[in-house]
């Protein structure tokens, strides 16, 4: 059974409220009880009176015909056309069509850019499969704070960290383990780059 999403009433109740009108009630009346308009209850009454209860249903708001559906004959033409990589108003110019039309079909199709027509290139990992073959080496780059933040203290006008330096995140992860080991250091000059890079190569050995 479909029923409209915004419907007062159901059938069961469209049949009850005509059933009331014809044993007497008025149409006025029977609205006010049902929580309908007048028209609303004038329009189920004359529907039932014309065709009984089947004809208390909502009616599909799809048309019964749709003349400007696209046949499917053009649209295969279509994308035949599109795959041998001819643009949408090219296409249009070859088949007597409207670019509207072209394009709605392309997108239908999954084909609305050129660059679907292109194969997919599969990602490729250089992935290693002995721990310490590979490793990756990153630096985040950190601000430092003299003052607490408005995230904690929840008042913006407190102050800003004006010059209080930064700190330095160095991240070093393995390949093939996803171990990583990381410091917080004051630079990221060539000497703690390279002290780092010692002390994480120990700590995965160990590990």
């Amino acid at each position: 059974m479909n029923v409209h999403e915004n419907a007062r009433l159901t059938p069961v109740g469209r049949a009850l409220m005509v059933d009331r009108i014809e044993q007497g009630w008025s149409v006025a009346r029977a609205a006010e009880a049902f929580g309908v308009s007048r028209r609303t209850a004038g329009k189920w009454l004359q529907r039932h009176r014309r065709g009984g209860e089947r004809r208390l249903h909502d009616r599909s708001s799809a048309p019964r015909r749709c003349p400007r559906r696209i046949p499917a004959g053009v649209v295969d033409q279509i994308q035949a056309l599109r795959r041998q990589r001819m643009t949408g108003p090219a296409i249009a110019q070859t088949l007597g069509l409207a670019r509207s039309t072209v394009g709605l079909v392309l997108r239908r199709l999954g084909l609305g850019k050129l660059s679907a027509l292109d194969p997919k290139v599969p990602i490729i990992r250089y992935e290693r499969s002995a721990p310490g073959e590979m490793i990756h080496l990153d630096i985040k780059k950190l601000g430092k704070f003299n003052v607490q933040g408005h995230r904690v203290t929840g008042d913006r006008q407190a102050g800003r960290s004006r010059k209080a330096g930064w700190d330095f995140l160095h991240v070093c992860v393995d390949d093939a383990s996803r171990l990583a080991y990381t410091e917080v250091l004051p630079s990221e000059g060539q000497h703690d780059t390279t002290a780092f890079l010692e002390r994480a190569l120990a700590w995965l050995a160990r590990h």
